[in-house]
């Protein structure tokens, strides 16, 4: 297909292409039974690729593997080949040494994915490859109790999610003594989800899961599949807790050539987004759009949609949707109705896809490893395939937009955990305990830190010691404390009001900026005005309208330094990390107009205070210097906001993670520090350690922030340097031109 009339386009920035590769092949593993190679010949899968082969050897010789290779390159059969194999009744290896053993009657594996929709996937593509009569189970909060019912006494193979592990199977492990005992494999899929604070409490479970697993007779080995990491065998040891992993990550299926095209909008993001998307689906590519926000992807696609010679042909996607609704988009795609999908990064692990003709990325996603996930999904087929990155108004995208190369030449950025968060990790040990009394020995799974860990609690109340065996000691469940995704409660319906239809639903850790009362809400293609919110009853009602704006939330910040871990000089600034506690509140909103984005008002909210305390990285203005600048404190605070602005901005650059990941506080003089001070902190509870590579890599990504502030081409701030889509008083009080001379002084 002829991409050209894109490719010549005046908005094009810079292009790289990838060359098209052959398939590197490998025979089956003779290992693996000739019934299991014919049934999955017969599914279209004429040769196993090398790199599926090497994964599966690993797996089969009892070792932990990693395979980190890109979007569809068939990770699935590398995994399932050694799953297969045991289900024939051949002969396998323990972990611990390579003496073979009879496998016993019921052999049985686990899977787990970050969603309910990508595990029930990936059950039906297990169920179409294995033997007659193979029990494969979905198990999921959806499950009813004879569906449960036979995972536990009759499955082989449960694909869940690591929510229904932590709740449902860890806390009744006597009742899953089968399965728990003939455990042969656990599949970890879409590893490199699993980072933050929500991927410490997933790697918590993962240890309780074989520590309870051990308990009744099992060691079983671990696979994972992730998207590219340069530190893919350590994220993965650390993730599972094992002292090893095997690393597979060289890709050996076939690729077509693929294109990646930098684009500068010469009108608005979401205009050209909108343009290219109706475009390319005309002319035959099908085409996905990946948009940051819901939001976004709804007016993406309306846009399209307006533009195209069918519109129908076009349609949108973003979590939250039923699976009804999804199954319809999915079956669309497959079936080449559908030409052009405007879509959330949730389409990843909500929809099946096959490979499309060309992918756009509208506003870099905030992580390389992001980006090159997402354009994956172009060229699956091994046909040729365009990739563009269209820029948004932000400081980052403007900087990758001059700096090319760190798009095309530098590295993924490696993957982050720190499971031994004590906020997680006493959290999980107290669920250990009550699944099993806990003993120091125990440190085999939860680490070094689990015999002081324990003995704390023990002083908390919360464990009691019996001759080195810590018992729980509450009548509740302990994992009924503990939430995994760092969300209280369950996520709200979004009903409308005059049908009872149920339009989708959000967490509630965001619903005070998506359903407010007065919110616009979009969901495929149609605008609907938020009328009722019932935080209790965890619904909002919401009435059709088509009201030519959209919102925006405001809010207000207050920050407090709990605790300070680390400082060093960085020119004439001290420099900081720690612990602080955030304090936020949404007190309005904004009416905008949807094409021009002009505020047409602002109006007032009462919405409940909400606390954060998670890790930060500070600076301040030594007092020395505000004196010699002679500043105002107004023109001080303007100057600081600015700063804060550009820096949370291209942070991204040098730490994995999106700037929604983050967030950020300044003042002209802070009652802690007594001075100006700046704050970047991480956006979760506990914190993710965003913050603190910040403060590894401040010198360089400080350097970058005042490059963007004396580079842009603006007068008075924009998008691309000092204006945040995230702030929360709209963009007020902003110094562009005082926050480079501010930042130039500081660094010296």
């Amino acid at each position: 297909m002829n991409y050209e009339w894109v490719l010549s386009g005046r908005e094009v920035a810079a292009t790289a292409t990838r060359e098209p590769s052959v398939a590197v092949v490998a025979d089956w593993p003779d290992w693996l039974p000739t019934q299991a190679a014919e049934a999955i010949v017969a599914s279209g899968v004429e040769r196993a690729w090398a790199h599926q082969v090497e994964f599966a050897e690993h797996l089969f010789r009892g070792r932990h593997a990693i395979v980190s290779t890109p979007t569809g390159s068939g990770k699935t059969l590398g995994y399932l080949l050694p799953i297969l194999a045991a289900q024939h009744g051949r002969i396998g290896f323990t972990v611990d040494s390579a003496r073979t053993r009879l496998t016993a009657p019921r052999h049985t594996a686990l899977y787990l994915a970050p969603t309910k929709a990508l595990a029930h996937d990936q059950a039906r593509a297990a169920a179409a490859l294995g033997p007659r009569g193979w029990r494969v189970a979905a198990l999921d909060g959806d499950s009813d109790v004879a569906e449960r019912r036979f995972a536990r006494e009759h499955a082989s193979f449960i694909l869940t999610n690591p929510d229904m592990l932590h709740f449902s199977v860890l806390p009744n492990h006597e009742r899953w003594a089968s399965f728990l005992g003939s455990l042969r494999y656990i599949v970890i899929d879409e590893a490199h989800r699993y980072q933050g604070m929500f991927g410490a409490h997933v790697a918590q479970v993962v240890r309780r899961l074989r520590r309870l697993a051990a308990l009744h007779g099992a060691e079983p080995v671990v696979a994972l599949s992730s998207a590219t990491a340069p530190n893919a065998a350590e994220f993965a040891a650390t993730l599972i807790g094992a002292e090893a992993v095997e690393s597979v990550s060289g890709d050996t299926s076939p690729a077509g050539r693929r294109t990646v095209a930098l684009w500068r909008p010469s009108g608005s993001l979401r205009t050209d987004t909108a343009r290219l998307l109706a475009g390319l689906s005309d002319r035959g590519a099908q085409t996905i759009a990946f948009v940051a926000s819901r939001q976004g992807a709804e007016l993406v696609s309306i846009a399209a949609q307006e533009q195209a010679s069918d519109p129908a042909r076009i349609a949108s996607y973003r979590g939250g949707y039923l699976a009804a609704d999804r199954r319809e988009l999915e079956a669309g795609l497959h079936s080449g109705q559908l030409r052009g999908l405007a879509s959330t990064n949730a389409l990843e692990l909500g929809v099946d896809i096959a490979g499309m003709d060309a992918v756009l990325v509208s506003g870099y996603p905030g992580k390389l490893a992001s980006f090159w996930q997402q354009a994956g999904r172009a060229g699956r087929r091994g046909q040729d395939a365009l990739v563009v990155l269209l820029a948004s108004e932000n400081p980052l995208d403007a900087y990758l937009m001059e700096h090319p190369e760190l798009v095309f030449e530098v590295p993924v950025e490696r993957a982050v955990l720190h499971p031994d968060n004590p906020r997680v990790l006493g959290l999980h040990l107290a669920a250990a305990a009550q699944e099993s009394p806990l003993r120091d020995s125990d440190d085999r799974w939860f680490g070094p830190a689990t015999a002081a860990t324990a003995a704390a609690l023990v002083g908390q109340g919360v464990l009691r010691d019996r001759n080195g065996r810590y018992f729980w000691t509450r009548p509740d469940r302990a994992v009924d404390f503990i939430n995994l995704r760092s969300i209280g409660e369950r996520p709200l319906d979004i009903i409308e009001r005059d049908t009872g239809r149920v339009l989708g639903v959000v967490d509630m850790a965001a619903v005070d900026r998506t359903v407010h009362p007065g919110a616009v809400y979009l969901h495929q293609g149609e605008s609907f005005l938020v009328d009722h919110l019932d935080v209790e009853e965890h619904q909002a009602l919401v009435v059709a309208g088509r009201p030519r704006y959209y919102t925006q939330p405001q809010s207000t910040f207050d920050i407090q330094i709990v605790r300070e871990a680390e400082h060093r000089r960085m020119g004439i600034t001290r420099l900081c990390r720690g612990e602080v506690r955030l304090d936020s509140q949404v007190l309005g909103y904004l009416r905008r107009d949807e094409v021009t984005h002009e505020v047409w008002d602002s109006t007032p909210l009462e919405m409940p205070r909400r606390r954060l305390t998670t890790q930060a990285v500070w600076w301040t203005v030594p007092a020395s210097l505000a004196k010699r600048l002679g500043w105002e404190e107004l023109r001080m605070g303007a100057a600081a906001h600015a700063m804060e602005h550009t820096a949370i901005g291209l942070l991204p650059a040098f730490a994995p993670c999106d700037r929604w990941d983050i967030g950020g506080v300044s003042t002209a003089l802070h009652p802690d520090t007594g001075l100006a001070t700046i704050f970047v902190h991480d956006g979760m509870e506990g914190g993710a350690g965003f913050a603190y590579r910040g403060y590894e890599e401040a010198e360089q990504w400080l350097r970058a922030t005042l490059e963007r502030l004396t580079r842009c081409g603006c007068t008075d701030g924009c998008p691309a340097c000092v204006v945040s889509p995230k702030c929360g008083n709209a963009n007020q009080v902003l110094n562009k031109a005082d926050a480079a001379e501010l930042l130039a002084l500081l660094l010296d």
